[in-house]
């Protein structure tokens, strides 16, 4: 019901910025929180960054606090990711998710899923 388009993604050197973007369309949530993940080679998908959507409440994987920023646009309904100063073990597949009720750090409680945007920061 709910459908999420991530962009954004790139290649960058290393203290480079990014801004990740994910649309959602389709049917939306009274109440619902949406997320970034991430996933590399050989890793399991990893909680980055989590937002309540109608609080605006943030909280974020410890490595990347200070860096990366998440947030939405209301009129847009669109999350987006800021990523300043990325490192090499950032890269990774990033990915927007969304749940309805409350944020969770944890990927199997989130409902649906973009297909995932490469972000790759060389050294």
């Amino acid at each position: 019901q709910v459908q999420l388009v991530e962009s954004g993604g790139g290649l960058v050197q290393t203290g480079g910025s990014l801004r990740l973007s994910c649309a959602a369309s389709g049917r939306t949530f009274n109440n619902y929180a949406m997320g970034w993940f991430r996933q590399a080679p050989g890793k399991e998908r990893d909680f980055v960054a989590g937002i309540v959507w109608n609080s605006g409440n943030t909280f974020y994987k410890d490595s990347v606090k200070g860096r990366f920023t998440i947030s939405r646009d209301n009129a847009k309904n669109t999350l987006y990711l800021q990523m300043n100063d990325l490192k090499p073990e950032d890269t990774a597949v990033y990915y927007c998710a969304a749940r309805a009720g409350l944020g969770s750090r944890s990927s199997s409680n989130y409902d649906y899923w973009g297909q995932g945007t490469q972000v790759t920061v060389s050294s």
